[in-house]
């Protein structure tokens, strides 16, 4: 079976899709990876193949209309059995292709993409998008998404069954074994993490420098990219914590695990000012649990049950800085409570895992295949 995934993404950091990738070609079939090709991206070496278009733009209506236009052609000039397309912003190309082809069409949603903030204040592009999905959902026969709560807005919306496939990354089976030292970090201070493929507006990182303001003998350690890294550079000299933050560009996954490994406290704090934040999972927080690091995490419903049910660490119920401060210190200064979060990671970890998540994906294409 022929299988061509779409996303995109430049494929380096995208878990969600190597691992759905490598799930269908580990089970014989033939894969294609489509994505794009950053002046920035970092090289892949992938068993299935890839491809990553190079475009003249990278952000804005014509990054996605190129690169449509890219995907469409692509798809239209390479056979496939079957087509899966991740997110809004693939899916017009593959609808198409899949009715002129009479192509499979599989949909997976990473997030409801609809309410995204970077829509809020271009309502006439968010129209846009509202109406591509207005169109192909309610004639989607097989689609899923990350968690219930967005697959439940989904079947509310257009009647159309939708499954949950959670992004949870495959059982670490040993992380990279660097010391701190080796990685450059401080050897006599607790590592607060915030890790993140999109640190941007809205996702905490603001309150968490701030909260730096009152907290000694801890680093605030920020890893991944964002439009809010600039900002969050700046404000940490202008608050005079710069000595307390520290910025690590985006790492391939390998790497970064390594370095999630040494710290402390995983820090997840997106705020409740969209639906798509409200109901959103974070893949940071599997990246914690797995590595066993308590975490953190702004009262969001997805977090606050996994937070709960392993009970793993705390919830924040507001995002003010000198509070979230007092947190951090309530965390680090229980020993015992600490050690039993650390206890409960390891049986959240062994649960939530992609050798377990991965056999929804099989059912779903078995049942159609």
């Amino acid at each position: 079976m022929r299988i061509i995934i779409s996303v995109v993404s430049d494929l380096v950091t995208d878990q969600r899709v190597h691992r759905t990738a490598s799930t269908l070609f580990n089970n014989g079939h033939q894969v294609v990876l489509v994505g794009r090709k950053k002046k920035d991206s970092l090289e892949i070496s992938r068993p299935y193949k890839t491809v990553r278009f190079k475009l003249w733009w990278e952000k804005g209506a014509m990054f996605y209309a190129s690169y449509n236009l890219r995907l469409f052609i692509y798809l239209l000039f390479h056979r496939a059995d079957v087509l899966v397309s991740n997110d809004l912003d693939t899916l017009l190309p593959n609808y198409l292709i899949s009715n002129l082809k009479r192509s499979k069409l599989f949909y997976d949603a990473h997030e409801y993409f609809t309410e995204v903030p970077e829509l809020f204040n271009r309502p006439q592009v968010q129209k846009v998008w509202k109406l591509i999905e207005q169109w192909i959902f309610p004639r989607l026969k097989h689609a899923w998404t990350v968690n219930e709560s967005i697959a439940k807005l989904y079947r509310d919306e257009y009647d159309v069954e939708v499954g949950v496939i959670r992004n949870v990354p495959v059982s670490v089976k040993s992380i990279a074994k660097k010391t701190r030292a080796e990685l450059g970090l401080p050897l006599d201070k607790k590592i607060l993490l915030f890790q993140g493929a999109g640190i941007n507006i809205d996702r905490g990182g603001e309150e968490a420098v701030q909260a730096m303001q009152y907290l000694d003998n801890c680093l605030l350690l920020f890893i991944g990219s964002g439009d809010v890294i600039g900002r969050l550079k700046k404000m940490s000299v202008e608050l005079k914590v710069s000595d307390k933050v520290s910025f690590i560009p985006r790492q391939p996954f390998e790497v970064l695990m390594s370095y999630t490994a040494v710290a402390d406290i995983g820090l997840s704090l997106d705020k409740d000012t969209n639906i798509n934040y409200r109901y959103s999972l974070p893949n940071k927080i599997f990246d914690y649990i797995h590595a066993g690091l308590p975490v953190l995490s702004s009262n969001l419903v997805e977090l606050r049950k996994i937070i709960e049910k392993y009970n793993i660490g705390m919830v924040a119920e507001s995002h003010n800085p000198q509070y979230l401060a007092g947190l951090v210190k309530d965390m680090l200064s229980d020993e015992k409570r600490f050690d039993s979060w650390k206890e409960n990671l390891k049986l959240a970890a062994a649960e939530l895992c992609w050798e377990k998540e991965e056999q929804k994906l099989l059912h779903i294409f078995r049942d159609v295949l």
